[in-house]
């Protein structure tokens, strides 16, 4: 059988390097006078807390399922993974012609895809009957653990397709464990503003609101951030998490530096406790990411994801045989 999808190759575990609570505002040239959260999180002396851009890699083009259109910022050659995360994929068209033959039935193992959506409708259904609608606005967290084979189809034919696709890895001692879904409607994220910023909390927790996923073994937060000109929020993360930014439009600075990250660049963030974003003169809008490292082999290829090469290729006998979603 054919086994396009995702075909990324086998990668190395990616290195660790550095627990979200609530996200601070404040208004660019504010002082961050004695007693505001902002001046409290900085020491008196040693090291900033401040994560600051490590590296940027811009998303680069290419085509996925059965000839979707769309840019990979995370998986690609420039950057195969950030532990937890092995991939991040945008699509974003107007043409039908770039999404209409979506993602047809695909097997997965290993590890999780969440599908948010900004614009447009997609349908999924997999080999057990399951069966959700992603909107505007929406967002799925799919557990694939031991097997599933599902679809990812448009449910439009024309108007705006605008949505990321992103892959979180597993534990070793939970790659086989029963799929699960959390489909979650829009109304479900909840959305804060602040000044001149605007929060969707997917996961984890900014500006005292909680997100709607849980019980994910890395301890992620998803924020999808929107900041106008002269907004500055500090978000705190545990120090031992990877964490970055995927500017996904306009632009932002980022850490103390302010270093300007612009739309379809993704900012690795180094070690700290904070992350700190800023809004540039025409805004910017970006997905916040961070979670904890596992630490673990990786070995990958195509729509699986274990931890040696004789764990994947039993995987693919799986799927041959028709084994892969039986137990």
């Amino acid at each position: 059988m054919r086994l396009t999808r995702r075909q990324l190759g086998l990668a190395a575990g990616a290195t660790a390097i550095p627990v979200a609570a609530a996200l601070l505002v404040k208004r660019e040239g504010d002082d961050a006078v004695a007693g505001s959260p902002l001046a409290s999180a900085a020491p008196s002396s040693g090291p900033s807390p401040v994560r600051e851009v490590e590296r940027v890699v811009r998303a680069e083009p290419t085509t996925d399922g059965a000839g979707v259109r769309l840019h990979r910022a995370l998986g690609s050659r420039a950057l195969s993974m950030l532990d937890p995360f092995l991939m991040l994929d945008e699509f974003q068209t107007d043409d039908p012609n770039d999404y209409i033959a979506g993602f047809p039935d695909h097997p997965h193992r290993g590890f999780e895809t969440v599908t948010y959506m900004i614009h447009g409708a997609m349908e999924h259904r997999d080999n057990v009957g399951n069966r959700g609608r992603l909107g505007p606005g929406s967002a799925q967290w799919m557990t694939a653990g031991r097997g599933i084979v599902h679809s990812e189809m448009p449910k439009q034919e024309r108007g705006l397709m605008w949505g990321f696709q992103l892959w979180v890895n597993l534990p070793a001692a939970r790659k086989m464990i029963r799929p699960r879904y959390q489909d979650i409607p829009a109304t479900e994220i909840p959305e804060r503003a602040e000044e001149d910023a605007l929060v969707r909390v997917v996961a984890g927790s900014a500006l005292g609101a909680t997100g709607p996923v849980s019980g994910i073994d890395v301890e992620p937060t998803f924020l999808d951030l929107t900041l106008k000109q002269r907004a500055r929020i500090a978000q705190p993360t545990p120090p031992g998490h990877n964490a970055f930014v995927f500017v996904t439009d306009g632009a932002v600075r980022v850490g103390e530096s302010r270093r300007e990250v612009k739309k379809g660049e993704l900012a690795v963030l180094g070690k700290g406790s904070m992350a700190l974003l800023s809004g540039t003169e025409a805004g910017g809008r970006v997905l916040f990411l961070a979670g904890r490292p596992l630490g673990e082999p990786v070995a990958r290829r195509g729509p699986f994801v274990m931890n040696t090469n004789a764990e994947i290729e039993q995987a693919i006998e799986d799927y041959r045989t028709g084994r892969l979603t039986a137990g």
